[in-house]
């Protein structure tokens, strides 16, 4: 008599999953973790309940948002948190294409935000990027959402020859397979901003038209992948998963960009008891979008949620990296600014960054490590066990040792800001260059930023105590303070000239910076 495998194992106390006995799959997952990557767009620090509990509000000085976050703040319990986490160049596409290369902007091939007009700014495709090495590592790889980082062209898979749609400039783009770098499971988009209108190009190039809220769909299919629904990947390796959510990025005005039982939770709480930062001005047109924004923070809080529940389900988690930050964060009416990101703002600059790995980190709240932009690729591959396969083109640093206790943040720790814009066009209107707008330093203390005008003469400069002034409301005088102005320029200098930046090589405002 035939006797089947599953009634063997059964009788054996054991159990299958895809097909694989779970103390096989155990035994498999043990030698490499798997790691799951999620970051909404425009998610700003501030905009996390736990920030207002005990062992996590001694960390910052700043008072949270008043937002509803359940998961996340279960999440950080366990989890390693970074108060200051910093967005170099604080917008899409300069980001992701610092996360995926471990590069700035000018060495990823990613200065500006990416559309048909800017063939000046798009990712790099003889670069080794981190979806590149996890896959060579042996890892299977998976992409869910916005990518943002190709500069659209004609390359519509089903009508060859014309672009993803009729705007003017495209904005949205298809990421072909030569493209992807190393993600095997494709199910993404360029960037396209009706919420519950989405669309996304799976791994064949077959268009999907969605009609639900974007997060919902992307943990959707990110569940899926993880229970391996349709054998989409290979069980017998780890992943790597990218969840790269829309929401809460604008628009953020109505019912038909939120969920509306979120929305509900917010609405009827006064514009000043929501926009609590002394900073922010609840005059501002733009505060009638602040419920608009939690309800889609705690939206993407929701979907997080069932992400994570997933993975315990499954048995998963033990044994799984779990990061949750964001490419930029979220003005907000703060600083009496519309502009909601590509600032030297700490409501601009900060994100979020947990991470969660049962088995090696112990949680705690780090508040001296400054992590920015391109130090996440190198890390994430540190904490998975590939400090040695990072390439040789990273220009972040590897701070896993840091996350993991092994050693201490630096003493003085300092990241840069970028501001860059439309440089050059050509005959056809295309920007063939970029400008350099905007360069500055942020420390433990200090935020300092300037920006210039095309000859190179100084617009305006940023300069914070954040220390003394955590909500940037009392502008520094550079004369009053010339020392240390002094020595941020130096530090912020010598950054410049180890990335060889634009303003490095070409000596902008050297008598004031010494490179």
């Amino acid at each position: 008599m035939k006797t089947s495998k599953k009634f063997l194992f059964a009788a054996a106390g054991l159990s299958l999953t895809n097909g694989i006995p779970v103390t096989a799959q155990n035994n498999i997952q043990d030698r490499k973790p798997n790691v799951i990557y999620v970051f909404p767009d425009q998610f700003r620090n501030h905009a996390m309940g736990f920030w207002g509990e005990k062992g996590f509000k001694e960390h910052v000085r700043f008072k949270p948002d008043p937002v509803i976050t359940p998961n996340l703040n279960n999440f950080a319990r366990e989890s390693v948190v970074l108060t200051s986490a910093m967005s170099n160049c604080p917008l899409s596409s300069p980001h992701r294409g610092m996360l995926l290369s471990g590069m700035y902007p000018d060495g990823s091939g990613v200065p500006l935000n990416c559309n048909s007009d800017r063939p000046i700014s798009s990712l790099r495709e003889d670069i080794e990027c981190i979806g590149d090495v996890f896959k060579k590592n042996g890892y299977n790889c998976a992409y869910i959402g916005k990518l943002h980082v190709d500069f659209p062209t004609p390359n519509n898979p089903e009508a060859p020859g014309t672009y993803v749609n009729n705007d003017t400039p495209v904005w949205d783009a298809y990421t072909p397979k030569e493209r992807r770098h190393g993600f095997d499971y494709w199910y993404s988009y360029g960037t396209f901003d009706i919420h519950k209108q989405p669309h996304y190009w799976d791994t064949d190039g077959k268009r999907h038209e969605i009609r639900e809220w974007s997060p919902k769909h992307e943990a959707d299919k990110a569940i899926e992948y993880l229970k391996n629904t349709g054998n989409v990947r290979d069980t017998s390796k780890p992943f790597f998963m990218v969840v790269s959510m829309n929401p809460p990025h604008s628009p953020y005005r109505t019912i038909e960009d939120v969920m509306e039982e979120d929305y509900n939770l917010y609405k009827d709480i006064p514009l000043d008891k929501l926009l609590v930062r002394p900073n922010a001005n609840p005059q501002m047109e733009k505060a009638q979008c602040a419920p608009f924004y939690f309800a889609s923070v705690t939206g993407v809080d929701r979907e997080f949620g069932r992400i994570l529940k997933a993975l315990k389900d499954l048995r998963l988690e033990e044994n799984t990296i779990v990061v949750f930050s964001s490419d930029h964060g979220e003005t907000m009416c703060s600083q009496n600014t519309n502009d909601p990101k590509n600032s030297p703002y700490a409501e601009s600059m900060n994100v979020p960054f947990l991470v969660r790995y049962p088995e090696k980190l112990k949680p705690r709240v780090e508040d001296r490590l400054l992590l920015s932009s391109p130090d996440i690729m190198p890390t994430v591959l540190g904490l998975a066990g590939l400090s040695r396969q990072i390439p040789e083109t990273v220009q972040g640093t590897n701070f896993a040792p840091v996350i993991s206790k092994e050693k201490n943040a630096p003493e003085l720790p300092s990241v840069l800001y970028l501001r860059n814009l439309n440089g050059e066009k050509n005959a056809d209107g295309k920007i063939i260059s970029y400008f350099p707008e905007a360069r500055g330093i942020k420390t433990e203390r200090y935020t300092l930023a300037i920006s210039i005008d095309k000859r190179h003469n100084i617009k305006h400069i940023f300069f914070y105590d954040d220390i003394k002034d955590p909500y940037q409301m009392n502008n520094l005088s550079v004369t009053e303070n010339q020392e240390i102005f002094n020595d941020l320029c130096k530090q912020m200098g010598q950054l410049l000239k180890q990335i060889n930046d634009p303003w490095y090589k070409d000596r902008i405002l050297s008598s004031k910076i010494p490179y």
